[in-house]
């Protein structure tokens, strides 16, 4: 089993295990690998070294995305995967929290709004004048981008 630390072009990096070198690149060439966060299709792997217990030494953290001069160059360091890590799992518990009304997410948090239907958290799609209509009535709406990882069946 080969792992192998990837990122997308968004800069999000994340790890994929695979059968072997030929097996990942078969799989890249296929447009099978993609992003957990973003669903970006070109991935690069990362440089990585082999994993060594030497000991319980700490981890060094790393620091938020940020824009680093390289001589002339600006290059993103890639956004640390703890952050991202949380980011998922806030999205997951919301969605576990929450009732996906689908499209028809303006006309329920309306009913909600108005007490024609019981009150509870509610997730769906609403168009950007949907939900700007919603703002301007006063029913306080969220805009979440979910990550397509998170959109299938929660387990």
């Amino acid at each position: 089993m080969k792992v192998l630390d990837l990122q997308c072009l968004h800069g999000h990096v994340f790890e994929g295990w695979f059968a072997s070198e030929d097996d990942f690149q078969g799989q890249l060439a296929r447009a099978l690998v993609e992003c957990p966060m973003c669903s970006d299709t070109a991935i690069t792997k990362r440089l990585s070294a082999p994993r060594l217990n030497l000991g319980a030494a700490e981890p060094a953290s790393a620091s938020p995305a940020a824009p680093v001069k390289s001589g002339r160059q600006e290059v993103m360091v890639p956004p640390d995967a703890a952050l991202q890590a949380a980011w998922m799992k806030a999205v997951a518990h919301v969605m576990s929290q929450t009732e996906d009304v689908g499209e028809r997410f303006a006309e329920e948090a309306r009913r909600i709004h108005y007490g024609e239907s019981d009150e509870r958290g509610i997730r769906g799609q609403a168009t950007r004048e949907e939900t700007q209509a919603l703002l301007e009535e006063g029913i306080a709406v969220l805009p979440l981008p979910v990550p397509p990882a998170l959109k299938g069946p929660l387990q």
